[in-house]
């Protein structure tokens, strides 16, 4: 069996988890600090450019200094219902789907994947093509909704 590649869209930002290192730009980055905060019920809508910066800030630095948005602040008020032991904590949890996210598309990217859409569930899934498009079950994540960030209405 071949070595599976690492993915990289950049090298703005870095995940390493054993022998893999997974490099990204800064918007790839972005994006799945917010997807993962969205499946998380962390937030919900389409974040700020500031409330961006401070998730992203959560994910790399494991906490928001100075925030430069309501979600930050929402961060730090919320903090001991979104810290815990590592493998519960809020942070744990957007690094491992981002991670889980960039794995995945690198496992597209091999063949090893495919992606197809679910008419009943009207959801993308991922299948494997020599298991006769068998889906893959991922792991459930818990759910950060009863600490969630409303993004304010402009």
């Amino acid at each position: 069996m071949s070595q599976r590649g690492n993915y990289s869209s950049g090298d703005d930002f870095v995940l390493e988890y054993g022998e893999l290192r997974f490099t990204f730009n800064e918007r790839d980055f972005g994006e799945r600090c917010e997807q993962a905060a969205r499946k998380l019920g962390f937030v919900a809508g389409t974040l700020g450019f500031e409330e961006a910066e401070d998730l992203v800030n959560l994910v790399v630095n494991g906490e928001v200094h100075d925030p430069a948005s309501a979600l930050g602040e929402h961060v730090n008020d919320c903090w001991p219902e979104l810290v815990g032991p590592s493998e519960r904590s809020l942070v744990h949890w957007l690094r491992r789907l981002i991670f889980r996210s960039a794995w995945l598309d690198q496992r597209v990217k091999e063949g090893e994947l495919d992606v197809a859409f679910d008419d009943l569930t009207h959801t993308f899934a991922y299948v494997q093509p020599d298991r006769d498009n068998e889906p893959i079950e991922l792991a459930p994540e818990p759910s950060w909704g009863r600490v969630a960030y409303m993004p304010p209405f402009a």
